[in-house]
Order: C-alpha cells, then structure tokens, then sequence
C-alpha cells in the first residue's frame, strides 16, 4: 500500500490512539516530569502543523511542527508505530516539517529529544541536524538532547 502524509487534525480517535502509543513509549524511558509533551488538545491549536502518515487508511505515524517567534521551527511529536519503525518514515515525516518550515520562510527548525532515543537521534541526524545546548525555554538536562537545523539559503561563492 501506498504511504501518504498529510496535515491532519490531531483530534480524531485513530490519531489521539497513536499519541497514546507515544506517550506510552516516551513513559518507558522517560521519567514524566521530563517529558515535554503537547497534548492533542495543545497539538491543534493555531501555530502547530500535524503530520500523519497513513497506510492503508490507518494512522502509522506522526510528527508536528510548532511555530514559535523569531522565525523558529520546533519539531515535536515524532512517533512512528513499532511494526513500521524502520522504513524511513520518521525522514519522511520530518522532511515534510522541514518543506512547510521553508515554505513559511523559518529560519530554523530545534528539538528537543530524550537521552535515551539512539532511533530518533539518527533520524535526525541523517536530516542534518545538530547536537546543540538547550534550545527555547527547556531546562539543560541529562535527560534531554538538543538539536538544531539552521534553514537559511546557503550562500553560493563562484
């Protein structure tokens, strides 16, 4: 089947499930008080972009982008379920981001991630992102890893 990825609300049932998943998955490693997450509530309100990838009709994964002032970019939300972990969906999710966030004329996209997610850290880095201090208003922490993407044109010399 073929995969689409589209802006969705996050308020319909098969979406909230899936960040129920996530949630669940960020719990697993992550004490609570360190997570930072956007409820679906939060995830819909202006300002905040829904990916969702669908196979099938079915809700597969997601990613969001949240637009903050001074031309910043957050990533959030990136879950992809286990049985479809693998397939470079998260990259594709996150290019999406990264298409909107251009076409919106941001000038750089950050996250933040946990300490103990080696999955999402090479999804990351292999869309170009770099390990950075804390970024907007998280606390620096050992339970967290920063990332950063500036989106600005790259200057062509001759």
């Amino acid at each position: 089947m073929a995969l689409r990825i589209d802006i969705e609300s996050p308020l319909t049932e098969d979406v909230r499930a899936l960040i129920v998943e996530l949630n669940a998955a960020l719990h697993a490693l992550t004490p609570p008080e360190h997570c930072y997450h956007l409820t679906v509530e939060q995830m819909a309100e202006p300002g905040t972009a829904v990916f969702i990838a669908r196979e099938a009709g079915h809700a597969i994964a997601c990613g969001a982008l949240k637009r903050h002032a001074g031309g910043t970019g957050e990533v959030k939300r990136m879950y992809t379920r286990p049985a479809w972990q693998g397939r470079g969906i998260g990259g594709q999710i996150l290019a999406e981001i990264e298409r909107l966030a251009r076409a919106e004329g941001l000038r750089e996209l950050v996250l933040e991630t946990g300490d103990r997610h080696p999955a999402a850290w090479r999804v990351y880095e292999r869309a170009g992102f770099r390990r950075c201090g804390p970024v907007l208003d998280y606390p620096d922490s050992s339970w967290s890893v920063f990332y950063e993407k500036p989106l600005e044109a790259a200057a062509v010399f001759a």
